[in-house]
């Protein structure tokens, strides 16, 4: 699937994060979304069943999600009908804890990176290999990684997969005032063990 990366993102860039959606879905391509059920996950969800909730929606639940955040999960999937689709580990997280000594620290970066993937990257590929997607409608924002300001609204992985982002020019403002504006649930108590402090990638996002 070619496309002008540099024209496409000139033409989207003053787009409602409404209409960015509407393009991806406009494209007549096989499409997922992803979330994380993270902090304000519901903004990205929100968004797109309101315009499709046939949409397959991934969530890699790594287990070692919080309370808080299967109990806001849960209630976004029922009141917004999303079409989600949930992949976890192939280990228990009290397993792999055995096993591993815990949650990798900063320093250890080859534990970290096994344990990226078991925990995130191996579940997300068994989720592309079901359904194989051309488009990948994503929550990432410019501002929350250093990875992420080389990219663009409209970019391709190195997977070769087109990853569209609607509210990549958001600020954190430009998000709370949306969960504000549609009533919606906010997950105040989020963990992600692969992220080990801000401003790390998950994974998802750097892998080949």
């Amino acid at each position: 699937m070619e496309i002008d990366l540099d024209s496409v993102n000139a033409s989207l860039r003053n787009a409602s994060a409404r209409d960015v959606v509407q393009w991806a879905l406009d494209q007549g391509r096989r499409t997922i979304a992803t979330t994380s059920m993270g902090r304000n996950a519901a903004v990205m969800l929100h968004l797109v069943s309101e315009l499709d909730k046939s949409v397959p929606t991934v969530w890699v639940d790594t287990g070692y999600n919080l309370r808080d955040t299967y109990v806001v999960a849960e209630r976004l999937i029922r009141d917004l009908e999303i079409n989600m689709h949930v992949y976890s580990p192939l280990m228990t997280s009290e397993r792999r804890n055995a096993i591993m000594g815990g949650i990798p620290t900063v320093d250890e970066e080859e534990r970290h990176q096994d344990f990226t993937e078991q925990v995130k990257l191996e579940p997300f590929g068994r989720a592309l290999d079901e359904f194989q997607p051309e488009i990948w409608l994503t929550g990432i924002r410019r501002e929350e990684t250093e990875h992420r300001q080389s990219l663009d609204i409209v970019s391709v992985d190195n997977r070769g997969i087109i990853k569209v982002a609607p509210i990549f020019y958001w600020s954190e403002d430009d998000v709370e005032d949306y969960m504000e504006q549609h009533q919606l649930p906010t997950c105040r108590h989020y963990f992600d063990p692969t992220k080990v402090h801000d401003g790390r990638e998950c994974g998802l996002h750097t892998a080949a």
